[in-house]
């Protein structure tokens, strides 16, 4: 049994680990963080077709490419909604416009894309009242259909209890080197023929890679019928490109118990000590909230964790899926705010190319024994 290690604990990592483990490879994970310190932890999971609410996309292969590995994921999730102890959920979503879509390019060629793809699909303006949108918000026009959200808590929980279920090895270490450089050291002292890189963006050190984080932060409302009817779908307003303002409305119903607003996209900000008390943008992402959806506006704030902050990782090219030319190295980051959305079709291809690797490899060698 070939053995693979992957470097990452995150949602790319354990679901490549947990699709290699039932391929029948043995595998090590290995990583400096775990649930519930990582920003898998802190992703919005509202699945997305490509480029997300968040925006900051700019590759075009790349974003070919991430449309299946989304409609990969879309329909795994469909099936992981079938068992509640996976924190996965299938509810209606609404995209909401200042203009309306077919005066867009952008949002037209989007909407016209998904609509073949996702379930439920419906494009009507008259959503926005039906919705109880605050009509000063200044919406036009809305579609909506329905879409994956995961409890991110119960969900690296649930990822985490199937690799090692399947008798994956999970060991806490850091690696502050590239990895070219150490990969021999690596291979042999984790006695395996791969390496996977899912380390988001410690891959800045890992990969010698441009990245940056975009640094992200929701605020987390109790969703218990107190103040407001209980939210069962999901609201948002994408982050416009041209104006490049922080004017994202994302609200999402999390698990049972908790509704996530955000989001915030701040481009190469690493502190992550931000709250509703000391950080204007925070304050102003809540009130924008409850000012596009006006019954939130008697909220009961989650007291134990009222504000989650996260780092994003991005880079230049978006999301990089590939072989590092001469090594046994794969890497597989860089997702942005859509590594849940990405998850499932990302690993998925790890393992198609590494299985193409070893018969490849396999091939070459019966060829050399044959002469």
């Amino acid at each position: 049994m070939s053995k693979i290690l992957i470097i990452g604990a995150g949602v790319s990592g354990l679901t490549t680990a947990l699709c290699l483990a039932r391929e029948g490879y043995g595998v090590t994970v290995l990583s400096k963080d775990f649930s519930p310190n990582i920003t898998s932890n802190v992703a919005g999971a509202l699945w997305e077709w490509p480029p997300a609410v968040c925006g900051y996309h700019s590759d075009l292969i790349s974003l070919e490419r991430s449309k299946e590995w989304c409609m990969t994921s879309y329909d795994k999730f469909y099936e992981l909604a079938q068992n509640k102890e996976t924190g996965v959920y299938i509810r209606d979503v609404f995209f909401f416009f200042k203009d309306f879509v077919q005066n867009n390019d952008f949002h037209l060629h989007k909407m016209n894309e998904l609509k073949t793809k996702v379930k439920g699909f419906r494009h009507d303006a008259s959503l926005i009242e039906r919705e109880g949108i605050n009509p000063k918000t200044g919406m036009v026009d809305a579609y909506c259909h329905e879409a994956p959200m995961v409890d991110t808590d119960i969900y690296m929980e649930w990822l985490l209890k199937e690799v090692l279920d399947l008798g994956v090895e999970v060991l806490q270490s850091e690696i502050t080197e590239t990895l070219s450089d150490i990969e021999q050291i690596l291979l042999e002292q984790y006695n395996c023929e791969y390496i996977v890189n899912c380390s988001g963006l410690g891959s800045i050190k890992l990969a010698n890679e441009d990245m940056y984080p975009l640094r992200g932060a929701l605020v987390r409302i109790k969703n218990n019928g107190a103040g407001f009817p209980v939210l069962d779908k999901a609201y948002c307003v994408s982050f416009d490109e041209k104006t490049r303002e922080q004017d994202i409305v994302f609200i999402v119903p999390r698990g049972e118990n908790h509704v996530i607003l955000g989001a915030l996209a701040e481009e190469g900000e690493w502190g992550t000590d931000i709250n509703l008390d000391n950080y204007e943008p925070v304050r102003q992402m809540f009130e924008r909230s409850k000012n596009f959806l006006p019954y939130l506006e008697n909220a009961e704030l989650d007291e134990t964790e009222p504000v989650r902050v996260g780092l994003r990782p991005f880079r230049k090219g978006n999301v990089r899926l590939d072989w590092e030319i001469d090594t046994s190295i794969i890497h597989n980051y860089g997702h942005g705010g859509a590594g849940v959305t990405f998850s499932w079709g990302c690993a998925e291809e790890v393992v198609a190319m590494i299985n193409y690797k070893m018969y490849a490899d396999r091939k070459k060698a019966s060829s050399v024994y044959a002469e």
